[in-house]
């Protein structure tokens, strides 16, 4: 069964009591928050968090389902990795009656009073978090008070909640590991951003399968990225600039990895003659590139169904422990990588 606190007795008098302020100041924050201060805003979104108000007479333990709709916060819309996410995520609540919105947390500090004004006035009933953070500040206790949610694609267990994703670290390692069978010493790791949970345990990956191999980590082998085009390009310039560069790249995704062969081409390199490159997450590009990229590959939609599948479980009122549903990768191996120049081995 649900085990919210039920808090069907709070009023906007309550909300007003425990922020400090007029009922009035209350009813502005929430239906019109520009035309109160930025501090005052805050003031009464943790106060109808911490008291469990519900807007518009929508009881905190009503029966859910109410409005039928679905919250999926998404990093970047631009990154093509999620369509196929959200695609499962959608395919599998419409099945069930859900439309899903979308939200993206690129610009996050612009839209999180959007984000939470649609969680706190019952305007969905659930939430899928395809990042590592929420769109929003809010610790365990004040999610109680909150619609469920689950994670997909990533995990961070600080966040306690129910979750789908892969093995990263394994994924990473294999994906070292096939580099190394192929001959190559020279590897250099392109990363993602070191905040998020995932990026670490790739890198992870990558570290354990070169010391299983008695390969010493060079640091400076080792360049952080953001997931785009860019980041590739520009990771993959200061590599070639190094005494001894790389002569093989993994990449912790399939964008910095085609953008660090767009700028190796530039550098008239061949690929995978002068650098192999391994990506992760295998978006369809992947198999169209010139060469196509050897890469991990994610089941994505897989990933989106089995996160809503966890949500309407939820919305149910089946309890979901805070555990993972952990489901397989792939390496696949394409026309990016090759064996290692003799004088390399």
């Amino acid at each position: 069964m649900d085990q919210k606190q039920p808090s069907t007795a709070a009023t906007m008098k309550d909300v007003a009591e425990k922020a400090g302020v007029s009922t009035a100041t209350v009813s502005r924050a929430l239906m019109n928050p520009e035309k109160v201060s930025a501090a005052t805003r805050l003031k009464v979104e943790k106060a109808v968090i911490a008291v469990g108000y519900a807007p518009h007479g929508l009881a905190r333990n009503a029966k859910r389902g109410e409005t039928q709709t679905i919250l999926v916060i998404v990093p970047d819309i631009c990154d093509p990795f999620f369509s196929e996410i959200i695609r499962g995520v959608e395919v599998t609540a419409a099945h069930e009656g859900y439309l899903v919105l979308i939200g993206d947390c690129a610009h996050q500090n612009k839209q999180e009073k959007t984000f939470l004004n649609l969680m706190l006035t019952r305007q969905i009933d659930g939430m899928v978090l395809l990042g590592s953070q929420l769109p929003f500040e809010a610790g365990i206790e004040d999610q109680r008070n909150l619609p469920p949610m689950v994670m997909g694609n990533e995990f961070a267990p600080e966040m306690a909640l129910p979750t789908v994703h892969i093995d990263n670290l394994t994924a990473a390692f294999e994906a070292v590991n096939h580099l190394l069978q192929l001959g190559h010493r020279q590897i250099a790791c392109i990363t993602g951003p070191e905040h998020i949970p995932l990026s670490q345990y790739r890198l992870q990956g990558y570290i354990q399968a070169l010391r299983r191999s008695n390969i010493a980590i060079d640091p400076t082998m080792i360049v952080h990225g953001d997931f785009t085009f860019e980041a590739g390009a520009n990771a993959l310039k200061q590599l070639m600039s190094l005494p001894q560069p790389p002569k093989a790249i993994f990449c912790h995704s399939d964008l910095m990895a085609l953008g660090a062969m767009n700028q190796a081409r530039k550098l008239g390199m061949r690929i995978p003659q002068d650098l192999s490159v391994v990506g992760f997450d295998d978006i369809e590009l992947a198999q169209y590139y010139d060469p196509p990229l050897t890469t991990v590959a994610q089941p994505r939609f897989a990933i989106g169904r089995e996160a809503m599948l966890l949500l309407l479980d939820e919305l149910q009122g089946k309890r979901v422990n805070n555990g993972s549903r952990l489901l397989d990768a792939e390496l696949r191996v394409r026309g990016s990588t090759a064996p290692a120049a003799k004088r390399e081995k």
